[in-house]
């Protein structure tokens, strides 16, 4: 029986690449979006066109618990979780509305806790999985103007170690990819020159890619089951 492969936000940007990593790798996928359920079609007819895959596309929120259990009422396998559905504020912390404060925790932090709860008993019953949550450097030391941002990765980073723990005695692994700086839609609210001061702070010169993210998920969902619990940095250097 063919791997699946849940991933969540994968219209664009770095979950599309996942998308297209896991794809090639042969694994069957069901992918959400909020907003571009079109795109996400399209992009699942490709990769079904491409390689010998069947792709399922959801329009989901991640931050609603009903939205969520609805997805995984119509999933029976799974063996790869990946957390990626997510969206950003900038701002000073004085200017934010409580409601844009829970949207940012919402979509990022609790999202992870519904997936993950419906997520887990399908991993128990084949007796192992991966659970793969996409954080960001931000959450480990944080960032001005991102303060929600930076506190909902930073609690995924937690989440991540301590569902871990939970977990490991079951077979599944939990990891998250703490990103840097990635050439996505996400950092098109960033000017031009905001954009050139980050690539002068990163030693490698450059941002990084969503296919070096996707890249990277895939190792990590293939590592020895004793990876677990760690919140790997892809940030070109500059943490």
């Amino acid at each position: 029986m063919k791997k699946t492969a849940l991933i969540t936000g994968a219209s664009r940007g770095i979950g599309r690449a996942m998308a297209e990593a896991f794809a090639a790798a042969g694994y069957d996928l069901m992918l959400t979006c909020l907003h571009s359920m079109e795109e996400l079609k399209k992009l699942g007819r490709k990769l079904e066109d491409s390689h010998t895959v069947s792709c399922r596309c959801f329009a989901v929120d991640s931050g609603d618990c009903e939205a969520v259990a609805a997805l995984f009422s119509q999933i029976n396998q799974l063996d790869v979780l990946v957390n990626n559905a997510g969206i950003a504020h900038m701002g000073l912390l004085q200017d934010m509305t409580p409601q844009q404060w829970h949207r940012i925790m919402a979509t990022h932090l609790d999202g992870c806790f519904y997936t993950c709860r419906h997520a887990i008993p399908l991993m128990l019953a084949q007796r192992g999985g991966h659970i793969l949550n996409i954080s960001s450097i931000w959450g480990n030391v944080g960032a001005s103007m991102e303060v929600a941002y930076s506190a909902a990765k930073g609690g995924v980073n937690s989440f991540t170690r301590a569902l871990a723990k939970e977990l490991a005695p079951s077979h599944i692994q939990v990891n998250a990819i703490a990103c840097g700086v990635i050439d996505t839609d996400m950092n098109r609210c960033l000017s031009e020159e905001e954009l050139e001061i980050l690539r002068q702070e990163i030693p490698a010169d450059r941002l990084g890619t969503p296919q070096e993210v996707a890249a990277l998920a895939l190792q990590l969902v293939q590592a020895p089951e004793y990876l677990t619990g760690q919140i790997i940095t892809l940030d070109g250097g500059l943490g």
